[in-house]
């Protein structure tokens, strides 16, 4: 299985981006050394989360590096954000995301989308139906087909779903996961467990307790 640190190394944004940052257009602007942290801590979580809920990775560099370039004009006011930078910088990426998924839609004539809806997060569900397939091959081995699963996954609140993306499509634990969305552990350990449940009962099966060892 491919670890967290191993698929990072292969979603990177350039080495110069953060040149290109120390250099923004007609700006003097030097990038604070909090920020410089920042960016080498989470800027590749929030790459693999944006490329597998995008489906695209050209697309989630260019939400990435949105994201870094409000970020380094706004760092004051992301030092000041409840939940600190990186709870603000979560909420930015998914509003890009979103906003992203949303523009990228082409009406047909009838008015009807030529691609799947954004809250169908088609990419970012397969991915975290065969994670959690893996992870719970016991459990769901009585499972005739993963459509259930893939439905299941789709319908979950917004937060339990990033949790199940993070933590087993991705591979990120607990701690990582948290300090990625700006939460504390217990929150996504709640939110696991909640969106356990949900699948459970969407399923009609008994997953067990949630034994994840921190």
């Amino acid at each position: 299985m491919t670890t967290p640190e191993e698929s990072d190394a292969q979603h990177t944004l350039p080495t110069s981006f953060r040149e290109e940052l120390n250099a923004l257009q007609g700006i003097d602007y030097e990038m604070p050394a909090a920020l410089d942290a920042f960016y080498r801590m989470y800027a590749r979580p929030q790459l693999r989360y944006a490329a597998t809920v995008l489906g695209d990775m050209k697309a989630a560099k260019a939400v990435v590096r949105r994201l870094y370039t409000h970020l380094a004009l706004n760092w004051p006011v992301a030092l000041l954000e409840e939940g600190g930078p990186e709870a603000y910088a979560w909420r930015l990426l998914k509003m890009r995301v979103e906003l992203h998924m949303r523009m990228t839609v082409t009406p047909t004539a009838d008015g009807r989308s030529t691609a799947p809806a954004a809250n169908e997060r088609t990419t970012a569900v397969h991915e975290a139906a065969r994670a959690t397939l893996e992870a719970m091959r016991k459990q769901l081995a009585a499972l005739e087909s993963p459509i259930g699963l893939y439905t299941a996954i789709a319908e979950l609140p917004e937060r339990q779903f990033d949790v199940m993306i993070l933590q087993y499509a991705l591979g990120y634990p607990s701690q990582q996961v948290a300090n990625i969305m700006g939460i504390n552990a217990g929150t996504v350990r709640t939110h696991r467990r909640l969106a356990r449940k949900r699948i459970a009962t969407k399923l009609g099966i008994d997953l067990g307790d949630d034994e994840e060892k921190e």
